[in-house]
């Protein structure tokens, strides 16, 4: 009797050793996010305080109180780029019962540069491949000094690159307080389409073709072939468009991330960006973060082919062969990447 009692009380400080463990990481995953807001409101003072290496400022010290003079009228756009992301926080925080809390596998799209403390969240279509080419070469340790020198199949290797998710909880919050975190956004419906014909258009994405194509060509085409419901290489805008709507889509999962919102993959309502770069002014914008971390000089974000881009005109023609109520349907699925980075409803839209 008295060995029983031995034991169950063993077990019982087993059992709050245990509890005290778990309930502990989970308030220092609570405590971490929910600090993001925090900086909205203090920035400034708390970038003058970051320690650098070396002893010379870092990025994030450079945005706040830049010490060039050509910083100056950049820093004041980016900081109503950062007020415009906050507002729309604030009022979709205020409107929205949902709640969320994030965890470090929410961060896998968070690429980290240790050696010029930046973080960056890579979107699909928005210059993503190039971005990934060039953090190779911030952090190729002298491996890399062309960017355009990396195949792209290269840039998208995970294991050549560095993710916040990676790093344990301590080391996620040091960075998240010390370094500079940007993205780049880009007109919600341009990205849209732009991924759409990359996909869905080119004979070379056939993973995406089986992937996808053969779904939506099962659901959404009546009198599909057999070689159509085979490949899925022929998926048309509308059909496309159907399968973003369809409430059977949410239920299968998060979408990829190709046409998922920047919302959804970067978590701006949670993760304070000191930097928004937008598409149409890429270039300036990149080089911009590249000067600010010191390497303008030596490093310049490589050029694209404007002859080759989805532009509003396109985007206008494949959003005139889809219905009214897809219109408001897709508009609501990107509303908030409309609101928080600024873009205006598009003129073709239809919200009947």
């Amino acid at each position: 009797m008295k060995q029983t009692l031995l034991e169950l009380m063993r077990m019982n400080r087993i059992c709050r050793m245990v509890l005290a463990t778990c309930l502990g990481s989970f308030i220092l995953v609570i405590f971490y996010f929910q600090s993001m807001f925090q900086p909205v409101m203090r920035r400034n003072q708390f970038a003058a305080d970051v320690c650098c290496r070396k002893g010379s400022r870092n990025a994030l010290q450079e945005l706040y109180n830049p010490t060039q003079s050509e910083f100056s009228s950049a820093a004041i756009l980016h900081q109503a780029r950062r007020d415009h992301v906050a507002e729309s926080c604030r009022a979709h925080s205020a409107s929205s019962r949902k709640r969320q809390v994030l965890t470090p596998g929410d961060l896998k799209h968070l690429v980290v540069d240790e050696e010029h403390e930046l973080i960056y969240c890579y979107v699909p279509k928005v210059a993503c491949t190039n971005w990934k080419r060039v953090m190779m070469v911030l952090t190729g340790h002298g491996k890399y000094s062309d960017p355009m020198e990396i195949p792209s199949n290269e840039a998208h290797v995970p294991s050549n690159l560095k993710y916040l998710n990676q790093y344990s909880i301590a080391e996620i919050n040091h960075r998240l307080k010390s370094y500079l975190k940007f993205l780049f956004v880009r007109e919600p419906f341009e990205r849209l389409v732009s991924a759409y014909r990359n996909k869905f258009t080119l004979k070379y994405n056939s993973s995406f073709h089986r992937r996808f194509g053969t779904k939506i060509v099962r659901r959404y085409r009546k009198d599909a072939t057999q070689e159509a419901l085979l490949n899925g290489a022929d998926v048309k805008f509308r059909e496309f468009a159907e399968y973003l709507v369809d409430p059977a889509t949410q239920r299968d999962g998060p979408l990829n991330e190709h046409w998922q919102t920047v919302y959804q993959l970067c978590h701006p309502c949670h993760i304070h960006y000191d930097l928004v770069g937008k598409y149409e002014t890429l270039e300036e914008d990149a080089n911009y973060v590249l000067r600010l971390a010191g390497v303008g000089e030596s490093l310049r974000f490589p050029t694209y082919a404007k002859s080759t881009r989805t532009t509003d005109s396109m985007t206008a023609q494949f959003f005139s062969n889809i219905s009214s109520q897809q219109h408001g349907q897709l508009f609501q699925l990107y509303k908030l990447d409309f609101l928080m980075f600024n873009y205006s409803t598009p003129s073709y839209l239809r919200l009947d």
